[in-house]
């Protein structure tokens, strides 16, 4: 296939390109960048995109696809799905399936389904350790060499200090990241964020402390083993804090948030909506501005969805018996653009925190519109106004506390590996 993309401000971080240009892909490759290019035989694959951004396509190092064990909630297919329109080309999925990816057989498994199912490239994270117990390293060397690309116990920290020590430093030699959940569970025994809509709900809380002191942990352990750390999800100021400290003195140390930690406070819970009840739970008017300057700043390297989808019956229930997570892949690119509209982010450095920086963290050959690398592109508008509704997603998953909203920015066309898996009518 042979495919012309034309006319469109072309944004492309790594390579500092940001300008009108033509975007040419001949079969799997993005051949030629340039002004004016003039191709025989794209006529049918021609796309105008005058107006709007072509930039490689995002990379999510957090999403849960449930495949294996949980395909009520989300499969392989429906989650590529939605991440493809979601603006998506690779995701990398978390290992708390059942049974959970921690082996080599389950591994294989992910990938063959998704080479066979999928709309985008799908890379698979291991347990770090067994069954999730925190007790007994996984076979991490066997699903390494089947295909993982990082390890993480997501949905749990790694409680035993020895056993974390151990995982950084198997990751050292099999060159991958720690992704670490922080949450103290002796400490975060409640559903929401401790602060004035506890007080006033009444509800079980978590305090910022939890995550906090786990941020702080695995940051030192990292360092006496002098390992890469990546911090996930990331909602409280005091970890921004931390993070920023620490990383004064400590190159190795990466984060991510999640857009709903910069677009939702803990009010939202006071409606006992449970689409609403995420973990960590959403925070508090200036953890928001904390996350928003860690942004802006730099401390923040990345934006990943923790994309969380359950069935109906999962969230159909009491606040504090619900299960936990947002479907957030089809909303990711237009509540992030919000930064971009507030000032807080330019164009670039938001495609930059979806592309560069997650693939040098998962030593990914995408995330650029490099001539001769993988057709991996998006068009996408800044400026397109919509409404969300939950009933014309994608994914199985329907739990947003998004629905309804109108959003400012819209993914348009997505191409993976040279192929169009997703195209919407307006382009």
């Amino acid at each position: 296939m042979k495919i012309l993309i034309k006319k469109g401000r072309v944004i492309d971080p790594k390579n500092n390109i940001d300008e009108i240009l033509d975007v040419y892909i001949n079969g799997n490759i993005i051949e030629k960048i340039g002004k004016n290019i003039k191709e025989k035989g794209v006529e049918d694959f021609v796309i105008d995109a005058t107006d709007h951004i072509v930039a490689p396509g995002f990379i999510d190092v957090h999403v849960h696809l449930r495949e294996p064990g949980y395909e009520y909630k989300e499969t392989i297919k429906t989650g590529t799905m939605a991440a493809a329109k979601g603006g998506f080309t690779s995701v990398v999925c978390m290992a708390n399936t059942e049974p959970v990816n921690d082996n080599r057989s389950i591994t294989e498994f992910i990938i063959k389904k998704a080479k066979l199912e999928g709309s985008c490239r799908v890379f698979p994270c291991g347990a770090i350790t067994k069954g999730l117990k925190g007790e007994e390293l996984s076979e991490i060397g066997d699903m390494f060499d089947a295909g993982i690309v990082a390890i993480s116990d997501d949905g749990k920290s790694v409680k035993h200090s020895g056993v974390l020590r151990k995982a950084l430093e198997y990751s050292k030699i099999f060159g991958i990241p720690v992704i670490s959940h922080c949450e103290d569970t002796d400490l975060s025994h409640g559903f929401i964020n401790e602060g004035v809509a506890s007080v006033l709900s009444g509800l079980d809380t978590v305090p910022s402390i939890a995550e906090e002191i786990i941020v702080q942990r695995d940051i030192m352990i990292a360092k006496y083993v002098n390992a890469n750390i990546h911090l996930t999800h990331i909602s409280t100021a005091g970890s921004v804090d931390i993070i920023a400290r620490e990383k004064r003195n400590y190159k190795y140390i990466t984060c991510d948030t999640c857009p709903h930690y910069f677009s939702l406070t803990e009010d939202a819970t006071l409606k006992f909506d449970t689409n609403t009840k995420v973990n960590p739970p959403l925070r508090s008017k200036k953890d928001i501005e904390a996350i928003k300057e860690g942004l802006k700043n730099g401390i923040i390297d990345i934006i990943a969805t923790d994309h969380a989808p359950h069935d109906l019956p999962s969230k159909d229930m009491e606040f504090n018996l619900a299960a936990s997570g947002i479907s957030g892949l089809e909303t990711a690119l237009a509540l992030s653009l919000t930064l971009f509209h507030e000032g807080v982010l330019t164009l670039g450095e938001l495609v930059k925190k979806f592309t560069v920086n997650p693939a040098r963290l998962l030593k990914l050959p995408y995330g650029d519109l490099s001539e001769g690398n993988a057709a991996d592109v998006i068009v996408f508008n800044p400026y397109i106004e919509w409404i969300v509704d939950k009933n014309t997603f994608l994914s199985k998953g329907k739990n947003t506390p998004f629905d309804g909203w109108k959003l400012k920015g819209k993914n348009l066309l997505t191409i993976v590996d040279g192929k169009i898996v997703y195209r919407d009518g307006l382009i």
